[in-house]
């Protein structure tokens, strides 16, 4: 089924209580209050009528502001949605984008710190053999075991990423100077050079918390993730230094990772595709090695060619999950949705979307 915004907005009351009846969520907390999600926020596809009502009558609603014009038909990017989590639905998200890569691919993930809620390759392992891709990650710049090449590799060893597929450090010889196009704090991101070596990517994103920038997503994976460690410092620090973080404004942090996300879209082309999986949904990044536990239920896995849209629909489900009210506030705390609004503004995709759910 497909959803749109405006779809979702008129049943999202439903929407959590469908949710927290579905087997993947097993929520039992109360729903969070309501803390701003993006009108498009999403909803469960079969929601039980209320008995209380006959055929022919409608629950009573408050008035509703007139939500802003839908998009024409087929105009707004698609998200594939699976509440399964197993490596069979992981590659029917991938299979649902139509996308064919070509030349030499590779997967964009986090190998995770030691201790934290990295993506599994148990779940991933037979989408990323079926790519016959590389796995690609470049070396951190807050120190922690995977700051130096040797030591990154290890963790990768360690978590059994080197098991299913070659771990290139994409900054392990150096680094590359991309352009970013309409950028405010940037002109330039700086990503390792090995990114050259690669003719496809795809983005393997796993969403949760994230103690700086709210929440992280496909737009934080191709961002920070992909830039060195002296062009992770140029994000953090809004473009004032490759050497140190700075001490930017919240705002200009995450706009700067929105226009260093565009950059590596600008370069790739059509040739990059973005699939988040929302399990283990931790307050915390998994560049934490001891994050807070989740105080959710796992929701699904999602796939687009459009990482914004995918980004938003993420943190529409969160908004929508009765159980969500811990991460809401982590990405409220930090402004996170923020970088949404920015990376649509600069044209790297749209915040509105058609959510397509995938029959189990």
């Amino acid at each position: 089924m497909e959803y749109t915004r405006r779809d979702f907005l008129k049943v999202g009351c439903v929407s959590a209580a469908a949710l927290a009846g579905a087997s993947m969520f097993g929520c039992s907390q109360e729903e969070p209050p309501n803390s701003g999600p993006s009108d498009n926020e999403p909803a469960q596809e079969e929601a039980a009528p209320d008995p209380a009502l006959t055929d022919n009558e409608t629950p009573a609603t408050e008035p509703e502001a007139e939500p802003a014009p839908e998009p024409e038909s087929g105009s707004a990017p698609k998200v594939f949605f699976t509440r399964e989590i197993t490596p069979t639905s992981l590659m029917s998200a991938f299979a649902a984008l139509e996308v064919s890569p070509a030349g030499r691919a590779a997967v964009k993930l986090s190998t995770g710190e030691p201790g934290s809620n990295y993506l599994r390759p148990e779940l991933i392992g037979d989408l990323v053999t079926s790519l016959d891709a590389a796995i690609i990650e470049c070396n951190t710049a807050y120190g922690g075991r995977r700051g130096s090449t040797e030591q990154h590799l290890q963790v990768a060893a360690d978590h059994g990423f080197t098991a299913i597929a070659d771990v290139d450090i994409m900054d392990a010889d150096g680094e590359m100077r991309i352009p970013v196009a309409n950028g405010t704090h940037l002109t330039e991101d700086i990503v390792g050079d090995h990114l050259a070596n690669y003719d496809w990517v795809l983005s393997l994103a796993h969403f949760k918390g994230h103690a700086m920038g709210g929440f992280g997503g496909a737009l934080k994976n191709i961002s920070i993730g992909i830039a060195s460690s002296s062009g992770k410092m140029l994000i953090h620090s809004a473009g004032e230094s490759e050497s140190s973080w700075g001490s930017p404004d919240q705002d200009d942090f995450l706009e700067s990772m929105a226009e260093a996300a565009s950059a590596v879209c600008d370069y790739l082309g059509e040739n990059i595709a973005f699939v988040n999986v929302m399990n283990r949904l931790s307050v915390d990044c998994d560049c934490d090695g001891n994050p807070a536990e989740p105080q959710m239920a796992d929701i699904g896995i999602l796939a687009s060619l459009d990482p914004v849209a995918l980004d938003q629909a993420c943190v529409d489900l969160v908004y929508a999950a009765p159980d969500g009210e811990a991460l809401v506030n982590r990405m409220e705390s930090l402004n996170g949705p923020h970088i949404l609004d920015r990376a649509e503004a600069i044209g790297l995709g749209s915040k509105n979307y058609e959510l397509v759910e995938l029959e189990a």
